[in-house]
């Protein structure tokens, strides 16, 4: 992979939109490639060659489907004996997206703390990342237990 500073091509845009919407996301550009990180901890790799796109991410679950691919193959440097798949695409040619979408949702889940993971919620199919849920007010119930918690100090006081 490349030098990735520039957006030109729109599925590495579309692909580092979509990794920057999940809790905790920041980017970096280490070797002069393009890298999403949680926490310091990369999830994400992205680069183009003569203007085609490049990208490794972490696949504990998955990488032995993905590496059934014809555009995958083995993160290098080692990487690939911890699960960390490489896709490539010339240019020209139409990454799968939503795919990619599932590799990073994974990538993220198996890098980021459990802190942040818990924020997008969980699925057997990735849903991407998702906004916290709104905190919840206090319920009927704990009011109640706070009312019958005055009847009976009332009661003891008679």
């Amino acid at each position: 992979m490349s030098q990735s500073n520039s957006l030109d091509n729109p599925h590495e845009l579309a692909l580092r939109d979509f990794s920057l919407g999940y809790p905790g996301a920041q980017e970096d550009f280490p070797w002069g490639h393009r890298a999403i990180k949680v926490k310091g901890k990369a999830f994400l790799f992205m680069g183009h060659e003569a203007g085609g796109l490049g990208l490794s991410v972490k696949l504990p679950h998955s990488n032995a489907a993905a590496l059934m691919m014809p555009f995958a193959t083995p993160t290098g440097y080692g990487l690939g004996k911890s699960g960390w798949v490489s896709a490539s695409f010339a240019k020209g040619e139409k990454p799968p997206l939503e795919l990619l979408r599932q590799w990073i949702d994974e990538s993220y889940r198996a890098v980021a703390p459990k802190t942040l993971v818990a924020q997008i919620g969980s699925g057997a199919k990735a849903a991407g990342p998702k906004k916290a849920a709104p905190v919840k007010k206090r319920t009927a119930a704990k009011k109640s237990g706070a009312r019958k918690q005055a009847g009976t100090r009332a009661k003891q006081a008679r």
